[in-house]
């Protein structure tokens, strides 16, 4: 059956929509623009969606102003959160999407005409698509009966009062509640389409997902307005180039080429500042399978790598990146710089950083991402550089280690020397943990080659889409670390398969514990001192690894051991003082 089209604001729109448009004549002279100073270069910045949530105000006011007089400066958002992770904007929408597929419920009477209902005062425009007022017996928002219609109701409502919170020129509220409101029935709409088709496409689900990021940067645009700044709204949704695909995947030449279109289109909006949508669809087999909900991260970075930026901003409630979890660790400190590759390891192993394949498309290109704190703008927060020499004592961010450690005694011969000739110790960067691991332990029946078994193990874990953390191999054995994200339905099928193959064994409650760090690469003795350090503090270690690039020792433990041990290697190998904490710590980045 064919799928709803995708639903578009009217192009008699006015207000937020016509933003996508050069400016109009009496444009008011003294808004605030980008620089046009031909030397500037662009800066991109990006805001998550708490930072889109709660920090709307403070972004207009106190952080993107301090960069346009010096940058040409573009905003990529996110959707926007909720009070509760369930009410955030993208969780609303895909609850919506299921609910869409739900059998409605059996017609019942219309309410009484000139009935109360709730967002009365909102609903401005369901009379512009039904010709009459909300709650009119027939309209269009009556035949809407499914439970998803109460959910877009939701969504309206929370953006209606966070535009209400936080725009104070009437007009221009009321034109952006118009916009909201025309969006949510547009969503609506589509919706009810599927509905009757009783089919949501990867496609169309991702085009629903896509409403987020448009509220989001709709309310953005219209509050940076509101404080004097000439922004501008931009959908990038309609800017993917054609492309071809390669068995069901997309390659670098696709994001390139992705790239170039996005920094074309960013272009034309100077001086005005771009407030652009973190979705880009549509992509080939869904923009959600082939990206993940880290999509917005994408969208800035190749929006960063085509423009050429001086530096890829990410705006979160953190400081930066931290040498372990302070809310965990006390003596946990901000790491200034780290390499590209630390900054993986950590996502791989529990951290909230930037997604490697993301942090690619920048790096590759020699550009610095930085994280910075919207309620810390000062702050210098963390740079991920793609030339950083982390082997220096002046850009290691543990270089005042407690030099009366006789740990630092044993290993000083591993370091290397500064131009001053001062010995300097190699350490680690950062320790993690990552929990909710489940450890799978299997056995050969000895029925199959060994070539056999490990095709039929991983095979198995294809089959149910399981990625392993961590994996210890022989012969007849394997023990493999996953994350505990199946239902234990689905985990109850995945052991029955698995014990096809041999004898199971499953041990629940763990988790990884990870030491990362450059300057770790050939340190004779490090490995030694952490499972040392765990086992005098009475720590059982249930599997050991070692990444190839040798700049990760990662085991798995009993998860009620976490915070213990992720102390105990953070004072031990780290070497951090407790009087050693400085600067501002808030929720860890990890």
């Amino acid at each position: 059956m064919s799928e709803p089209s995708t639903p578009t604001s009217s192009s008699s729109s006015p207000s937020l929509s016509s933003i996508e448009t050069p400016p109009p004549p009496g444009t008011p002279p003294n808004l605030h623009q980008n620089t046009i100073d031909p030397q500037a270069k662009w800066l991109v910045q990006k805001y998550g969606g708490t930072s889109v949530g709660k920090f709307a105000s403070q972004i207009a006011e106190n952080i993107v102003p301090d960069y346009l007089d010096r940058h040409k400066l573009a905003i990529v958002c996110s959707a926007r959160s909720g009070s509760t992770k369930a009410l955030g904007t993208t969780n609303l929408l895909l609850r919506a999407a299921s609910e869409a597929l739900q059998r409605p419920p059996p017609a019942s009477s219309p309410p009484q005409s000139g009935a109360a209902t709730p967002l009365t005062d909102s609903l401005i425009c369901r009379s512009s698509r039904t010709g009459s007022p909300p709650g009119t017996p027939g309209s269009f928002a009556e035949q809407c009966t499914g439970s998803f219609s109460k959910t877009v109701d939701l969504i309206l409502s929370e953006h209606v009062a966070a535009a209400r919170a936080c725009v104070n020129r009437k007009k221009l509220l009321a034109e952006l509640e118009t916009e909201i409101v025309r969006d949510c029935e547009n969503l609506r709409a589509f919706l009810s389409a599927t509905q009757v088709i009783d089919e949501i496409s990867p496609r169309s689900k991702d085009s629903i997902v896509g409403f987020g990021e448009k509220l989001g940067c709709k309310i953005i645009a219209a509050v940076l307005r509101d404080r004097g700044i000439d922004a501008e709204y931009v959908s990038l949704e309609s800017v993917v180039p054609p492309h071809d695909e390669v068995d069901g995947t997309l390659g670098q030449d696709f994001y390139d080429r992705v790239s170039d279109a996005f920094a074309e289109r960013i272009r034309q909006c100077k001086p005005r500042v771009p407030v652009v949508t973190g979705f880009f669809g549509p992509v080939p087999d869904s923009l959600l399978k082939q990206v993940g909900r880290g999509y917005t991260d994408l969208a800035a970075a190749l929006l960063a790598a085509g423009l050429g930026a001086s530096e890829l901003q990410i705006w979160k409630e953190v400081d930066g990146i931290f040498t372990a979890d302070p809310r965990k660790v006390l003596t946990a400190r901000l790491i200034p710089v780290i390499s590209p590759e630390e900054a993986a390891e950590l996502t791989y192993y529990g951290s909230e950083v930037v997604h490697p394949f993301t942090m690619e498309q920048v790096i590759r290109r020699k550009i610095p991402i930085r994280i910075k704190n919207v309620e810390n703008p000062r702050g210098g927060g963390t740079v991920i550089d793609p030339e950083a020499d982390l082997e220096s004592p002046e850009s290691s961010p543990l270089s005042d280690f407690d030099s009366s450690s006789p740990f630092v005694d044993g290993i000083l011969s591993n370091g290397v020397v500064n131009g001053a000739g001062t010995p300097h110790q190699r350490l680690p960067t950062a320790v993690t943990i990552k929990e909710r691991i489940v450890v799978l332990n299997v056995q050969s029946n000895r029925k199959s080659v060994s070539h056999g078994f490990l095709a039929g193990i991983f095979g198995t874990l294809d089959r149910f889409g399981v990625v392993v953390d961590l994996i210890s191999t022989s012969e007849v054995f394997v023990s493999m670390a996953i994350e505990d994200v199946l239902d234990r339905k689905l985990q109850a099928r995945l052991v029955r398969d698995l014990e096809k193959i041999g004898i199971v064994s499953v041990h629940r409650d763990m988790a990884i514990l990870s030491m990362v760090g450059k300057q770790m690469r050939n340190m004779v003795g490090i490995a030694g001192r952490m499972f040392t350090t765990l086992a005098q503090g009475n720590v059982n270690i249930e599997m050991i690894s070692q990444g190839a690039n040798e700049i990760n020792i990662s085991c798995v433990i009993d998860g009620r051991d976490a915070v213990k041990a992720l102390n105990l290697i953070h004072q031990s190998c780290l070497q951090i003082k407790p009087e050693g904490l400085k600067g501002r710590v808030g929720p860890w980045l990890f």
